[in-house]
Formats: C-alpha cells, structure tokens, sequence
C-alpha cells in the first residue's frame, strides 16, 4: 500500500492491520485528530474526519436514510447504558441503607434509592419497547446483563459474559 503497488486494501485486511496495531479499525478508515478531513467516498469533496466517522459508523443523521434497525439498536444501547447506571446506583443505595450510621444518612439513602428505583423503571421500561420494536422488524436483540434479567421475558440467554 505504501509502495504504490497496491491501490485498494480490502476490509478484512484493515481489520487485521487493526487488530495487530490495537486500534479499532473506523480509526485506520477516518484517522480523527490526525487528519483533518477525509473523502467519505471516493470523488467526493473532503469533509472533517470527525463528520465523515459519524456517518460511517450510523450516529449521524442522513436525510435518507433508512437504519431503522441500527436506530433501535444505538436506542437499546443508550438505554441498557441507563439502566444499568441505575440499578448500580440503587444498589449502591441500599448499601448505605444497610451501613447508615444513624437516621439521617438512612433516610437520605431511602430518597435516593426511590429516585434511582425510578429512572431504572422508566429505562427498563424503555429498554423493553426497542427491544419490541427490534422484534417487530425481524430483528434479535442484544443479550441483556444479568442484573436486566428481569426486563424482557423472552430474552431466554442473558448471561454474565455479556455484562457490562
């Protein structure tokens, strides 16, 4: 490649390339901080590499686009993110429930353990719809950690390899 001999490198050997440099192979394709801007496709006007990396990967909007699935599935991300947040938070609360030293600091840790109860409510909640909607277009969702266990019924294969 850097000879000149060979015009195009294919994509599993930039995922190779990557592996062995310990990089993510979108930082080989759209070198960001490094280069300024980039063609997001070949004959096209260069463009900031940071805008060109957020179309490649899907995180950013086109006006024709229809990643209806990749959609439901940066939702589902962002909110099993939520949800675990919460429900570390909920634990970490009942912890100092648990340790409080006297009333006080019991009762601040039972107002907090019902505000974070909530937010995981309302994320688990969430959660579940894109899990639906993924369902509903032919997709499989993403397995759940085990502490989200209890969010979707059908999701018969959570295990902890797969937490976060």
């Amino acid at each position: 490649m850097e000879s000149g001999r060979r015009a195009v490198l294919p994509l599993v050997e930039v995922m190779v390339l990557a592996k062995a440099l310990r990089v993510s192979p979108i930082s080989l394709i759209y070198p960001v901080g490094y280069i300024t801007e980039v063609r997001e496709l070949p004959y096209r006007e260069p463009q900031p590499t940071w805008d060109a990396l957020q179309w490649f990967n899907g995180l950013s909007p086109a006006e024709d686009a229809t990643d209806y699935m990749l959609d439901h599935f940066l939702a589902h991300d962002l909110e099993l993110r939520s949800a675990m947040a919460a429900v570390e938070s909920e634990n970490y609360e009942r912890w100092k429930m648990k340790t409080a030293a006297n009333r006080v600091q019991r009762e601040a840790a039972e107002r907090a353990l019902d505000r974070y109860a909530d937010q995981a409510a309302r994320a688990k909640f969430e959660l579940l719809k894109h899990r639906e909607a993924i369902r509903e277009r032919g997709g499989t969702p993403p397995h759940l950690p085990s502490p989200l266990a209890d969010v979707d019924p059908l999701d018969t294969d959570t295990t902890e390899e797969n937490d976060l």
